[in-house]
């Protein structure tokens, strides 16, 4: 079962390609990315034209219009007809698939923008174990309960991430919202494509396995209040230990 589980996972996950791996428009589109994202092109600035993109990128037009085609779906570019291709306010118009983007920019972690993921992910794990309690399945609570028991096992890290990512799978579809369910989706892919960086939530001293346990228990027993701060305490922790870990990894001057 719990293989069929990981290899799920990582088939439909993302994995992150070394830049000199990348097809032409994939590196296009990530300098144009990280250039709207960083502020060289701030909000309303025009762009400059696809020619002078695909020269300054040492591109031809084809992957710069396909790079300029993925930046407008992201909501990250507006084109107005008889306009140039404006940048937008991507922290008012963006949407979450631009989270990997804001996240990892020119092969650098945003440390600010992982608090605001990990803040986001406790406050919405936590009240997703509240709606689980109150509206899961016997056949999710069980689940719950054996992936629980798999972490509790499980001796590889790479394993435990990927048991670590489907307790709180099952949870979220066990809370019944569908909202939740389409965050978890963008998470994934955050969270595969980068699995080195997050590994440190499920591995190491500390990591307060018993927690797993603890909660599937509280949704099985219907105690929404106990599910609900189980899951945070839980979520927290990985948040502080993944912080650390960063600190630790920090070269020092």
């Amino acid at each position: 079962m719990f293989g069929t589980i990981l290899r799920g996972l990582y088939h439909t996950a993302t994995v992150e390609e070394p830049p000199s791996r990348r097809p032409v428009s994939e590196r296009v589109f990530r300098a144009l990315c990280d250039d709207v994202l960083s502020g060289r092109y701030g909000p309303g600035e025009k762009l400059p034209t696809q020619r002078r993109l695909a020269a300054d990128l040492g591109a031809n037009m084809g992957p710069v219009r396909e790079a300029l085609k993925r930046l407008e779906q992201l909501r990250l570019l507006e084109s107005r007809q008889g306009d140039a291709m404006r940048v937008t306010d991507w922290r008012a118009e963006g949407g979450l698939d631009v989270i990997a983007h804001v996240l990892v920019r020119s092969g650098e972690l945003d440390h600010e923008a992982l608090d605001g993921v990990m803040e986001a992910r406790a406050s919405m794990l936590s009240e997703a174990a509240r709606l689980a309690a109150e509206r899961r399945t016997d056949d999710q609570a069980a689940r719950l309960r054996d992936i629980a028991e798999a972490i509790a096992a499980a001796e590889a890290p790479d394993a435990a991430q990927a048991l670590d990512f489907a307790f709180f799978a099952e949870l979220v579809e066990a809370s019944q919202n569908m909202v939740f369910r389409l965050l978890m989706n963008s998470i994934r892919e955050v969270y595969f494509a980068h699995a080195e960086l997050f590994r440190a939530i499920v591995a190491g001293e500390g990591s307060p396995v018993a927690l797993y346990a603890e909660a599937a228990r509280a949704v099985e027993q219907g105690a929404s209040r106990e599910a609900a701060d189980t899951v945070r305490a839980l979520v927290e922790g990985q948040a502080e230990r993944l912080t650390a870990s960063l600190v630790a990894a920090t070269p020092r001057g």
